[in-house]
């Protein structure tokens, strides 16, 4: 009824939307993830709502996504995937208090066992670089602990993933400040077109080192992590990755990496 236009002309939006946000303490889980369906469906049926009650209905999202008592991160999964539609309708004041809050929450989801988490999470967080030009700095350090991991899960197993992370790193290239990066990102990972990963990756470690040589050991820390991944494909980016970025780094620099750490593969 939510995803239907029809709710204006009964007059009936503001009564259930504060039914479903009543429900979110159900003690029923599916109760719980269906009304978050619900208030995510209002983007559909009533966008115009959105704006009025952002607030509230983000509050609601984010509150899913802390539910206490969701083992499975069912209710968390509605409530991305339901923010995700509400967010081009939002008052972009709403957004900006809870930006930083949303982007540290999902992160750990980008790495689920669960493909929908990873695919949802990923989606989202590209969603919400549109809301990063008046938080920049803060929001930037987000791209940066998350771009190791999208960028690896380009090898994701699942195409739905790759999909996802070919859509959040081409939200993300307008914020890291690098032409060359960005327009990488906006050529190369388009949906429609295939993906030569290693040429790829050189490129992508050559602009890195450029614009970021200081990124050094952070980049290799966070790719040791992955040496130890379930997917095949991922465990074999990793060491790439790192290859290229110690390939591209300038002389100097190299005093940055712990090479004992690097050649055991320990992190």
């Amino acid at each position: 009824l939510l995803n239907s236009n029809v709710v204006n002309d009964l007059i009936l939006l503001e009564t259930m939307m504060d039914n479903m946000t009543g429900r979110q303490k159900d003690a029923c889980m599916l109760v719980r993830m269906l009304a978050l369906r619900g208030l995510g469906n209002i983007a559909s049926g009533s966008p115009e709502k959105v704006r009025k009650h952002g607030a509230k209905l983000l509050a609601s999202m984010v509150n899913g996504m802390d539910d206490k008592d969701d083992p499975h991160n069912l209710v968390a999964l509605e409530a991305m995937s339901s923010l995700s539609k509400l967010l081009d309708h939002l008052e972009e004041r709403d957004i900006q208090s809870m930006l930083l809050h949303i982007a540290i929450r999902i992160r750990p989801f980008f790495d689920s066992e669960q493909p929908d988490l990873r695919r949802s999470s990923i989606v989202l967080f590209g969603n919400l670089t549109k809301f990063s030009q008046g938080n920049c700095e803060v929001f930037f350090e987000q791209i940066l602990n998350g771009l190791v991991t999208l960028l690896l899960h380009l090898q994701d197993p699942k195409p739905e993933v790759v999909k996802a992370c070919k859509f959040a790193l081409r939200m993300c290239g307008p914020s890291m400040g690098c032409e060359g990066l960005c327009d990488m990102f906006l050529n190369h990972l388009r949906e429609d077109r295939s993906l030569h990963y290693g040429e790829f990756m050189n490129n992508v470690c050559k602009h890195l080192m450029q614009s970021y040589p200081e990124m050094l050991n952070r980049l290799i820390s966070t790719n040791l992590f992955y040496f130890k991944s379930n997917w095949v494909d991922i465990r074999a980016a990793a060491p790439m990755f790192i290859g290229f970025l110690v390939l591209h780094v300038e002389e100097d620099q190299c005093q940055q990496v712990d090479l004992d750490q690097l050649i055991s593969g320990e992190w």
